[in-house]
Order: structure tokens, then C-alpha cells, then sequence
């Protein structure tokens, strides 16, 4: 059964859980378990959550992705209704850009007023920050001047 890669089995009266050996079918392309009596939930972390919802349809006791939630399963979002899941999503999206926005603006405040405030309070800092832009403005002016008669010459 490694090779098997289109399964049908809806409308056979099956019943309890999907075998987990199904799961290690890693050919299979298609497969429908519908209207059956199957319950439990579809085994996780496998290929079988990647089929529609509809391969499972009419099993009352079924639960798990791409079904909804397990009563187990908390922590997971329901899958039933992909446009809904879709919207949580974007509020989640929409709070993290909200948190790196109010992040960026504390570090803009602190940064900035921090350097800022700095010069403003005390005047040996600010002296000495602007001579040292003087002096690295002074060697850069160097530089190119130098730079700029070899090329003359050359």
C-alpha cells in the first residue's frame, strides 16, 4: 500500500478511529472517508489534515484539523470557518504591528532625547561632541583635497 495514491472509502457503515498506518501512506493524492461512522480525532502532524474538510464529511464523532476542534484541543483554532481564522490572524498581525510601532517610538524618544537632552543640560558635552564633528570634518576636507591633487598630477 506505499504506492497507493487514490482511496475512496465513503459509504461503507466504517467505524472507530482512522488507523494511524493510513497516515504512513505518504503517496496517497486522494481520499475520502465520508458518511461513515468514524470518531476520533484525525491523527496529527500528519498528510491526512492536508485533505478537505469534505473528505470527512457526514462523521458525526470526527474531530481535528481540517475539522473543527477536538473538546481537547483548546489551544488550536477552530478550522470550520477559514474566513473567520482569517480575521483572528489579522488581529494578531494587526497587535504586533501596534507593539513594534509603540516600540520604535520609545526607542526613537529615549534615543533621541537621550542624545539630545544630554547637549542641552550639559555644555562641556555639547562643546566637545561639535569639536569633534569640526575635527572629522576638517579630516575629511584633507583627504579629499589630497586625493583630489594626486589625481591632478597623475
Amino acid at each position: 500500500m506505499d504506492m497507493l495514491d487514490f482511496l475512496d472509502l465513503s459509504h461503507n457503515q466504517l467505524s472507530g478511529k482512522i488507523p494511524t498506518s493510513l497516515a504512513e501512506i505518504h503517496t496517497l493524492g486522494f481520499l475520502d472517508l465520508s458518511n461513515n461512522n468514524l470518531s476520533g480525532k484525525i491523527p496529527t502532524g500528519t498528510q491526512l489534515q492536508s485533505f478537505n474538510a469534505s473528505a470527512y464529511a457526514d462523521n458525526d464523532g470526527l474531530c481535528g484539523d481540517p475539522l473543527p476542534k477536538c473538546p481537547g484541543d483548546s489551544l488550536r483554532p477552530s478550522t470550520n470557518n477559514p474566513r473567520e481564522n482569517m480575521n483572528e490572524n489579522d488581529d494578531n498581525n494587526l497587535s504586533l504591528m501596534q507593539e513594534v510601532a509603540i516600540s520604535i517610538g520609545f526607542g526613537f524618544i529615549f534615543g533621541f532625547w537621550g542624545v539630545v537632552g544630554s547637549f542641552l543640560l550639559k555644555k562641556s558635552w555639547r562643546t566637545a561632541f561639535f569639536n569633534l564633528l569640526d575635527a572629522a570634518g576638517d579630516w575629511v576636507y584633507v583627504r579629499i583635497a589630497v586625493f583630489v591633487s594626486k589625481c591632478k598630477r597623475g
